[in-house]
């Protein structure tokens, strides 16, 4: 009796502890394990969104806003550099958790990674010399005027494709880097810089009063999104979820300000 009595003892413990004795990870209203750590990768040469400045340090608006998300997961966060070709590999591989860097959401994409919400328009906008818009309202009205934009650009692809636009024009110039582009806008060379209005922004900043941006769209709008492994809904609905309530309690357009001059983030409706 006495061994019969021990080995139902027995089984009725390790029904309690779980057939194995020793601690359970515990259920936190069905959420998975507490995250400890997340590695961003980027293209560390992408300013504003992501670059190493003159202290070799990482930095960027993109890394300002995964280091708020981090902050408010509570876990640490690693930038590291990827070959951008190859981002979807470095995140099928695990290598890299998230990809957090300027990433436009495109069908292609979507098939190998899954997205956050869109957080950031990405489009090709005007810059003039600071009151002097010339009555630029619309695309159209770049007609007549003096045109600059960065060579390989996707401002250069899409008005290359748009030979109505861009026969309407006086003159059109590329350029090697923003930096020779603004300066002939500042001297009068051309008239008006159609770039990516991030980079843009990020470039008049650092002139302040010289310039300004108007609020003319040239070409196709894309959207920004922050991309993780395609079965990692759980990080994916954790980081929009600190995300959403970066937009809701303003930091994220903080951030944006610090960086922009202006607020870019998109709100919900």
């Amino acid at each position: 009796m006495r061994k019969i009595f021990m080995a139902v003892l027995l089984l009725v413990t390790m029904m309690f502890t779980g057939c194995g004795g020793g601690d359970q990870p515990k259920s936190d209203g069905g959420d998975s394990k507490k995250i400890e750590k997340i590695t961003i990768g980027l293209d560390d040469e992408y300013a504003p969104m992501g670059f190493k400045n003159e202290q070799n340090e990482i930095v960027g608006f993109d890394v300002d806003l995964a280091k708020e998300a981090a902050k408010r997961l509570g876990c640490k966060v690693e930038f590291k550099a990827i070959d951008w070709n190859s981002k979807e590999a470095e995140l099928k591989s695990g290598r890299i958790d998230i990809i957090w860097n300027g990433l436009d959401i495109t069908p292609e994409r979507q098939e190998n990674m899954l997205f956050s919400d869109p957080y950031m328009d990405n489009r090709q906008i005007v810059f003039v010399k600071k009151g002097n818009d010339q009555g630029i309202k619309a695309e159209a009205d770049l007609a007549g005027k003096g045109i600059g934009t960065q060579a390989g650009s996707t401002a250069e692809s899409y008005i290359d494709k748009t030979e109505n636009l861009k026969n309407s024009f006086r003159e059109f110039k590329t350029y090697g880097d923003y930096v020779s582009a603004f300066m002939d806008l500042e001297n009068g060379r051309i008239d008006a810089l159609v770039c990516d209005e991030i980079v843009g922004r990020y470039a008049m900043s650092k002139q302040d009063g010289k310039f300004e941006a108007l609020d003319v769209t040239v070409g196709p709008v894309s959207e920004f999104g922050i991309a993780f492994r395609k079965d990692d809904t759980d990080l994916r609905n954790k980081v929009q979820g600190v995300f959403d309530e970066m937009v809701k309690d303003g930091a994220a357009a903080k951030i944006s300000d610090e960086w922009f001059k202006a607020d870019l983030i998109k709100s919900k409706n």
